[in-house]
């Protein structure tokens, strides 16, 4: 049963004994010891002042590209799905909070008449989640159009960054402090065409229709794409469509994806995965590199 209690100074929601199932695209997870949905920014600012320093936090979205083990996490998760969600133009810029989805941050861009952010509309998570990992698809990433950043320390202080500060890679971004969490971003984006822009955006989502298995739980690509190569394609090639452990299955329309078919746990998903990384190495010669981030203790 979930426990309800006041954070102290804070006036958000504080679950005890919270299951990460609810707030993952897997429909997996153990519970997190305390998660919190902050009321705000500088509620959320009160709380991070009044938690134990010395615990793990986990910031989350929409809890896509994670999968959280079925022992649960030790230590606080911090919901940032809907709670941050402000969007604005902010002179040449768009800004935009951690909170916002992807998705939603498209179509913000595309009425405002701005060019360049249409991809994010194939990216299944938050903001926060795709400044974090530097996400992309159809030859776009985040960076690329990221001008600057306000982060959040444990502490509760805020930080202005300029994107000159990061080292963002191909699904990989180095922070300059690594206890910091993405509040906000502002993007440069060209000036465009709302139609242009609004058209670009369904032609990218009728291909991930076509291409996804979104009628499924899953988290997104389960590995990165190797230089000059395709994870779907090794996968597939290594006879893994379809492969089954438990309630996980290798989906039969996109081989880089894992889906959950129905009763998987979060170890049935962790196995699969190794499964995968295992022959893929055996059978092609390419050690892929994982792209879904493990969190939390085994059963």
């Amino acid at each position: 049963m979930t426990s309800v209690v006041s954070a102290p100074l804070a006036t958000g929601r504080l679950l005890l004994n919270e299951p990460m199932s609810r707030y993952t695209s897997w429909r997996v997870g153990g519970k997190a010891d305390r998660l919190y949905i902050p009321a705000g920014l500088a509620d959320l600012r009160l709380f991070l002042k009044s938690t134990d320093a010395s615990q793990p936090i986990y910031f989350i979205g929409l809890g896509s590209n994670l999968l959280v083990r079925d022992g649960g996490i030790r230590g606080t998760v911090v919901l940032m799905h809907n709670v941050l969600t402000e969007m604005k133009v902010d002179g040449d810029l768009v800004y935009a909070q951690a909170g916002v989805t992807c998705a939603k941050l498209a179509k913000f861009c595309a009425k405002a008449a701005k060019q360049g952010a249409e991809f994010f509309a194939g990216i299944p998570g938050t903001l926060g989640g795709a400044l974090a990992m530097n996400a992309g698809c159809y030859g776009a990433e985040t960076w690329q159009v990221v001008h600057r950043v306000i982060t959040i320390n444990a502490r509760g202080e805020l930080n202005q960054r300029d994107a000159k500060e990061f080292v963002a890679s191909y699904r990989h971004v180095l922070m300059p402090e690594q206890t910091e969490w993405f509040i906000a971003a502002w993007l440069n984006l060209k000036a465009g065409d709302e139609g242009v822009a609004t058209q670009k955006i369904k032609d990218l989502l009728a291909k991930r229709l076509a291409s996804q298995p979104l009628n499924l739980p899953s988290a997104g690509s389960t590995f990165r794409n190797p230089q000059g190569d395709y994870a779907a394609r090794l996968i597939e090639a290594s006879g893994l469509k379809a492969y089954i452990i438990g309630g996980a299955q290798v989906s039969e329309k996109h081989a880089n994806f894992i889906v959950n078919i129905g009763g998987a746990n979060a170890l049935d998903i962790e196995l699969l995965i190794k499964h995968m990384y295992e022959t893929v190495l055996a059978k092609n010669g390419v050690a892929l590199q994982q792209e879904v981030k493990v969190i939390g203790e085994y059963a």
